[in-house]
C-alpha cells in the first residue's frame, strides 16, 4: 500500500456510516477521515467495554498526522466519551505515541546493555553525526527521525536497528547503518536482514490499529534468522516437531481466509494436539525415570501414609513434628516457659 492509497482507505465522510457524530471543532477533522475506520476498531470491543479500544484509536490517529496532536487527543476523547486529560494520560506514557511530527521512517538504534557492548553506541552516535540530528529528531526533509532505543529484544542479534519497528539491520556496524539511512533517503525500500517488507511509518500505525497490510507478501519478504529457528530445529532433533511443518516455508499471504482449505487447518490441529501429547507422554517417562526428590523421600519416611501426624522414626532421624506442649490460649505455640501475664491488659483482656 502507497502512501497516496493509504489516505484513500481511512479518508471516507462520516456521512458514509449510519448515526454520526457530532464533534467538537478540534477534533472534527480527524472526525471526518477516520470515523468509519475507527467504529471498525470499536466494534472489536464488547458493549460497554469500548474504552478499551483508546490504544489502537491513538494509533490510528497517527496513520494520518504522524503523531498524537492535540486534534488527535480530542478525536479519541469525544468518540470514547472521556474526557482529554484521560486521552492524554496514556499517550504521553507510551513511546510509541509521538507527540510530535514524526519523520516518514523512524529509525531506531538499540543501546542497552548487549547491544552497547557490542557496538551499539557507535552505530547511534555515527547517525547522528550523518544524519545532523539528536534523539527524536528529524532531518530536515522530513525522511528520518532517529531515537535510541533501550531495547528492541533481539539481543541474539545484537546490535540491532529497526525501521518503523519492524528488524531492518542485524549485527549493525556504522557502516551498515549509514548505507540503509541513505537508502531510505533517496526514496528506496530495501529488504530487510529478515521480517515483514519496510514501510512507512503511517502505514506501520495502519497495521499497529489492528489492520491487516494489504500488500501481497509483504510480510514473507525478509527470512528468519538462524537464532529465531533454534528452538524450531531442535524439536525436529527430538522429534515432537509438528508433522509436516517446514519452517523456511515462505509466508504468501498477510491474512489467509477463515475458510480457505478447512481440512487443512484440521489437520494441522490433530497434528499440533498429537505432538503435544507425546511431549507430554515422554515427559512422564522421564520423571519416572528419575530418582525421588530427596525432600519427598525424606517426607515419605516420616510419614508413609499421610493420614496422621508424622512420629519420630529411627530410621528417618527425624525429629517429632508436633510440638509436645500444650497450645496457648491464643492458638499460638507455648514456648518453654509459662506465660507471664501481662498485668496492663488484664481490663482488656476482660471486656
Amino acid at each position: 500500500m502507497s502512501e497516496t492509497e493509504l489516505p484513500e482507505r481511512l479518508r471516507r465522510t462520516a456521512d458514509e456510516t449510519p448515526g454520526g457524530i457530532e464533534f467538537s471543532p478540534a477534533a472534527a477533522p480527524l472526525g471526518e477521515k477516520l470515523l468509519p475506520a475507527a467504529r471498525e476498531v470499536l466494534a472489536r470491543y464488547p458493549a460497554g467495554r469500548e474504552r478499551s479500544a483508546l490504544l489502537p484509536l491513538l494509533h490510528l490517529v497517527q496513520t494520518e498526522e504522524g503523531f498524537v496532536s492535540p486534534a488527535g487527543v480530542a478525536f479519541c476523547a469525544e468518540i470514547l466519551g472521556i474526557n482529554k486529560a484521560q486521552v492524554g494520560a496514556v499517550a504521553t506514557f507510551y513511546t510509541m505515541y509521538k507527540r510530535r511530527p514524526t519523520g516518514e521512517y523512524l529509525v531506531s538504534v538499540c543501546t542497552n546493555t548487549l547491544c552497547n557492548v557490542l557496538g551499539g553506541q557507535d552505530v547511534y552516535d555515527t547517525l547522528t553525526e550523518h544524519l545532523g540530528v539528536g534523539h527524536d529528531e528529524t532531518t530536515a526533509d522530513g525522511r528520518i527521525t532517529l531515537e535510541h532505543a533501550e531495547c528492541l529484544a533481539a539481543c541474539d542479534y545484537a546490535p540491532v536497528v529497526t525501521v518503523n519497528y519492524d528488524f531492518a539491520v542485524d549485527q549493525a556496524t556504522p557502516e551498515s547503518a549509514v548505507a540503509l539511512v541513505d537508502s531510505l533517503r533517496n526514496g528506496e525500500r530495501p529488504t530487510p536482514a529478515r521480517g515483514a517488507r519496510i514501510c512507512s511509518l503511517r502505514e506501520m500505525e495502519f497495521q499497529n490499529a489492528g489492520f491487516a497490510d494489504p500488500r501481497e507478501g509483504a510480510v514473507g519478504d525478509g527470512v528468519a534468522g538462524a537464532p529465531t529457528l533454534r528452538g524450531v530445529r531442535l524439536a525436529e532433533q527430538h522429534g515432537i516437531a509438528v508433522a509436516g511443518f517446514n519452517p523456511d516455508t515462505p509466508i504468501t499471504k498477510t491474512k489467509p481466509a477463515r475458510d480457505e482449505q478447512p481440512g487443512k487447518v484440521a489437520a494441522a490441529v490433530q497434528a499440533v494436539k498429537s505432538a503435544v501429547g507425546s511431549v507430554t507422554e515422554k515427559a512422564r517417562g522421564a520423571t519416572s525415570e528419575k530418582a525421588e526428590d530427596p525432600q519427598i523421600r525424606t517426607a515419605a519416611l516420616r510419614n508413609p501414609t499421610a493420614s496422621e501426624p508424622a512420629k519420630q522414626t529411627a530410621e528417618a532421624g527425624a525429629t517429632t513434628a508436633v510440638a509436645g506442649n500444650a497450645p496457648a490460649g491464643d492458638g499460638k505455640p507455648a514456648g518453654d516457659s509459662p506465660r507471664t501475664p501481662d498485668p496492663t491488659r488484664g481490663s482488656e483482656e476482660k471486656k
